[in-house]
């Protein structure tokens, strides 16, 4: 504690104003002791000291202030410059923008702008910063490289529609090349027409003589070959292989069925044959299957044959049934090998069906199963409306009795069709036994 006096402070304060804003430059107290009793005044004047700290700093704060003016001032001088650098870009900005791209000047978007570019110059006029001029650096930035984009693309679009022009060009220049190659062509053609026309008088004329020459040899091949030296091959297991008799069935309440074959297939041999009628598609049926041994159908009613044939050697079967009690033989090699009654007894067989050789009928005449095909070689199918002898059968089986042949179903090479790729090919089943 200072005893003795007192103290007396003088405050200085220098305020600058920029705008409306009030900013507190610089403050200072210069204290100096004096008696109680001094007058202060006096005081100050005697004691030179102090008071010639205070001059000093006055004339240092006054010149501080000026400084800031002039800064200030500057300050200014830049930023109206830049704002006016400003308003000529987006002038420009506006009149280059292109279709599509949000002008500068649309509704809406220009009173927010200027709402803000007000408030931005009213601080700038009083205190600029670094991050006032940092952004109007980024805003002219930002309209630069606009225009440059702008002027990128339409360098562009020149290029693009320069390349189109180009390749216009040489597809037109093609197309020109392609037509008067055309018109050499057929004018060249010209010339050599007549030339043509009667080379090719001249193929078709011998290909004319060639072909009744074919027709000929083939009519009296016919003529000379007997009818029923052939056979039918069935090579693969399919769906699609088969022949078909031309002939139908009459009502029968007997028959004999014989035949030719060949095969070496397993499991079973498939289906020789089959006959269906409407409503039945097992009227009447001979088929080995999977390993099962080979069947008879009658109407849907089954007898066991005892039958082995898939040896790949040639062999002949024959079966008989009458319809009274329904009783059946079973023939192999001329040889009774099996027979039995009650098979589907007192009833006749329909007529109006379908005669298939090679697979077995689901539908009528249709509806095959590759499973249950016929794969081997068929010849000398026939059938009779009674039940033949055993004297008879042998006979067909050791060929003694050539001539016998059936009623019903003769084997003739005009009585059989065939489909899928089934062939016929000549064939005489009495040669291959002797």
């Amino acid at each position: 504690m200072i005893t003795g006096g007192s103290w007396r402070c003088f405050l200085l304060s220098f305020f600058f104003l920029s705008g409306s804003a009030q900013n507190f430059a610089q403050t200072r107290f210069i204290c100096t002791s004096v008696p109680v009793d001094m007058d202060m005044c006096t005081s100050s004047m005697q004691n030179s000291g102090p008071t010639e700290d205070l001059k000093t700093t006055i004339l240092q704060l006054r010149e501080t202030v000026i400084q800031q003016k002039e800064t200030i001032m500057n300050q200014k001088d830049t930023i109206r410059d830049l704002t006016g650098k400003l308003a000529r870009c987006e002038g420009q900005s506006i009149l280059e923008t292109p279709p599509g791209e949000a002008k500068v000047g649309a509704p809406g978007s220009r009173k927010k702008e200027t709402g803000t570019s007000k408030n931005t110059m009213g601080d700038l006029s009083r205190t600029p910063t670094a991050e006032t001029l940092t952004q109007l650096g980024q805003t002219l930035q930002s309209l630069k490289t606009r225009l440059e984009n702008l002027e990128y693309s339409r360098g562009n679009a020149s290029t693009q529609a320069s390349t189109l022009k180009d390749l216009l060009q040489t597809k037109i220049d093609d197309l020109e090349k392609q037509v008067l190659s055309r018109v050499n062509n057929l004018e060249e053609g010209k010339v050599t027409l007549k030339n043509e026309t009667e080379l090719r008088g001249k193929i078709e004329s011998a290909l004319t003589s060639l072909q009744q020459r074919i027709t000929d040899l083939e009519k009296g091949q016919k003529e000379n070959k007997p009818a029923d030296k052939f056979q039918l091959i069935f090579p693969l297991r399919t769906n699609y292989m088969y022949a078909k008799v031309k002939k139908s069935l009459p009502e029968m309440y007997a028959f004999t069925v014989s035949m030719w074959l060949k095969s070496n297939a397993s499991p079973g041999v498939g289906t020789p044959f089959s006959y269906a009628v409407p409503g039945q598609a097992n009227e009447l049926v001979l088929i080995e299957w999977g390993n099962n041994p080979m069947e008879i159908l009658i109407n849907d009613k089954v007898a066991k044959l005892p039958f082995v044939i898939n040896d790949g050697k040639w062999h002949h079967i024959c079966i008989t049934w009458t319809t009274r009690d329904g009783v059946w033989e079973a023939y192999q090699d001329g040889v009774l090998r099996g027979n039995g009654e009650n098979l589907a007894p007192y009833h006749p067989i329909k007529h109006q069906g379908v005669l298939v050789i090679g697979q077995e009928q689901d539908t009528l005449g249709g509806g095959f199963d590759a499973t249950q095909a016929f794969v081997g070689e068929l010849a000398h199918f026939n059938m009779w409306d009674r039940k033949l002898s055993v004297g008879e059968v042998y006979n067909l089986a050791t060929c003694s009795n050539k001539a016998l042949s059936g009623n019903v179903i003769s084997w003739a090479e005009t009585n059989i069709e065939v489909f899928g790729g089934a062939t016929k090919w000549t064939f005489d089943a009495c040669r291959q036994i002797n």
